[in-house]
């Protein structure tokens, strides 16, 4: 038998992204998010979802621009970092350590260091309720070349992302490659 839980955010599971932005000032800021995702494949765009009371959220609202860094394992502690401290406050990149790149695509920075990142142009904005919906249209992907697999594609298990489970606040890794995806339900067609 199936137990209720009523209405929760307790999709499973949520990535961890880094989003940058610069604020008012021109100055370079980053902020964790588990509310996020593709969202479109023509154009290609992602979605992600922030409360009004963020300081990355008037930064986006005027820049019309954000990048969304993957978080691999190896910056796991420095992204946590980024989702608890404010921009207002504080310099996340001097805290960290970690260097703000000027994207030459769009007018947002990126994490050096993060291995893959999608520079984006705001298209929509939604207001939803606690958060608003942010829609920015992949521009640009950037990627080490080393975090590539033999086809020129995103490496999953070179970048070795992190994913969240909101509710219980706990970050895991990826586990084995389980299939090939619109290959192995194949089988099913065949009977």
């Amino acid at each position: 038998m199936k137990k209720s839980l009523g209405a929760r955010t307790v999709l499973l599971p949520a990535p961890v992204l880094v989003v940058g932005t610069y604020d008012g000032g021109g100055r370079p800021n980053v902020m964790t998010v588990a509310w996020g995702g593709m969202c479109c494949s023509k154009p290609p765009c992602v979605d992600i979802a922030l409360r009004k009371a963020t300081y990355t959220y008037q930064s986006i609202l005027e820049r019309k621009a954000f990048t969304v860094h993957v978080t691999p394992e190896k910056y796991l502690t420095e992204a946590d970092y980024f989702g608890i401290a404010s921009g207002r406050d504080v310099d996340k990149f001097a805290v960290t350590g970690l260097t703000p790149v000027r994207s030459d695509v769009v007018d947002a920075p990126f994490i050096k260091e993060f291995p893959f990142f999608l520079e984006c142009r705001l298209v929509n904005s939604t207001d939803l309720g606690l958060h608003t919906q942010f829609i920015g249209e992949i521009l640009d992907v950037k990627i080490d070349e080393d975090m590539l697999d033999d086809a020129m594609k995103p490496s999953i298990e070179k970048i070795r992302p992190v994913v969240l489970t909101p509710e219980i606040r706990e970050y895991y890794g990826f586990g084995e490659k389980l299939g090939n995806a619109f290959v192995i339900g194949k089988k099913l067609r065949e009977k």
